[in-house]
């Protein structure tokens, strides 16, 4: 499927272009292995300090049929701005000296430390993108569920009903990544992406009243949330955990045919790891669905009518029902 071209870059993009030594480049791929919608994610930098003003259009002149003799009246399209901030996602690893020493190679020893942070922040962000909200949380990021929680609301028609009653439900996403669509944003005056930053070496209390030498790193993400028109987010809630049948490709043909221009956008649709297996369990004994594994970029990607299928593991099993 063609897509648009976007232009700002993903999080790998901007990497590989800025950082010649691989240093950063190397941190990223780890950050979008742990995070399948990173991968896929554009970062755009804030227009405004730490936020992102943006002027969506709410409704469009309707026209008037003219009679002879008879005028029309002026018309102007709707709109109304709104204003997406970033959130602040900050952690220090601190790894005693003598041990990393010991280790015969420091580097290596702390890079190993790192891994863990970045997954760690990885699953962070990623449940933020999914279930953030700076309504309840005022440091945290709104990520796509409180934007789309309700079928009677104004963008209600995204969400498509599966169907699932209870407390064991999940949701899949179809998001239409783009500069004009969807995509994330990043401060002004800072990166989008990971920050890792070396802090030497410290000295820290134990806890009991001693202290000793600590080699520290500072990891930092700022990053937010923009949904420029939200005709690009799909959501398939309501699917339970247990008992799905092929039923469910039909919600997702549903959801493909709600997205006004798949070519205008980079679409992909993101679901848990029980969901992903369920999917292709039923796509294994269903001839007729367009479900397969496809190569991009050198990797192997689920597939549906030539739209990823990617793993978010954020995304719960026990949503509650969403009406």
């Amino acid at each position: 499927m063609s897509t648009n071209k976007s232009n700002n870059l993903t999080l790998l993009d901007q990497a590989q272009r800025e950082d010649p030594d691989g240093k950063v480049s190397k941190v990223v791929e780890v950050l979008v292995e742990k995070n399948e919608m990173l991968e896929d994610a554009i970062f755009v930098k804030c227009n405004d300090k730490t936020g992102h003003k943006t002027t969506i259009r709410s409704g469009l002149p309707q026209g008037t049929w003219r009679k002879l003799n008879y005028g029309v009246k002026n018309e102007k399209s709707k709109t109304a701005q709104i204003r997406d901030t970033t959130g602040m996602l900050e952690s220090y690893s601190e790894i005693d000296k003598a041990l990393a020493d010991l280790s015969g190679n420091v580097a290596e020893f702390r890079a190993s430390e790192d891994v863990a942070f970045i997954e760690g922040m990885a699953q962070t962000l990623s449940k933020a993108l999914i279930y953030g909200d700076s309504s309840v949380n005022p440091e945290k990021i709104m990520g796509f569920a409180p934007r789309f929680s309700s079928k009677s609301a104004g963008n209600g028609g995204q969400i498509i009903d599966a169907g699932g009653t209870g407390p064991n439900l999940t949701s899949m996403w179809l998001i239409g990544w783009g500069d004009l669509t969807v995509h994330c944003i990043f401060p002004e005056g800072s990166k989008a992406g990971m920050q890792v930053e070396d802090k030497g070496v410290v000295t820290i209390s134990d806890g009991n009243g001693g202290q000793f030498d600590a080699y520290r790193t500072k990891f930092k993400f700022d990053a937010g949330l923009t949904v420029r028109d939200w005709r690009y987010v799909v959501r398939i809630a309501n699917i339970p955990t247990t008992g799905l049948t092929n039923a469910i490709f039909d919600k997702i043909n549903e959801a493909l045919d709600l997205i006004p221009n798949l070519s205008g956008c980079k679409p992909v649709f993101y679901c848990n790891r029980k969901l992903k297996t369920a999917l292709r369990n039923i796509a294994r004994t269903q001839a007729n669905v367009q479900l397969s594994v496809e190569n991009v970029n050198g990797k192997a990607v689920q597939s549906y009518d030539g739209v990823p299928v990617k793993r978010v593991d954020e995304i719960l099993s026990t949503e509650s029902q969403v009406q």
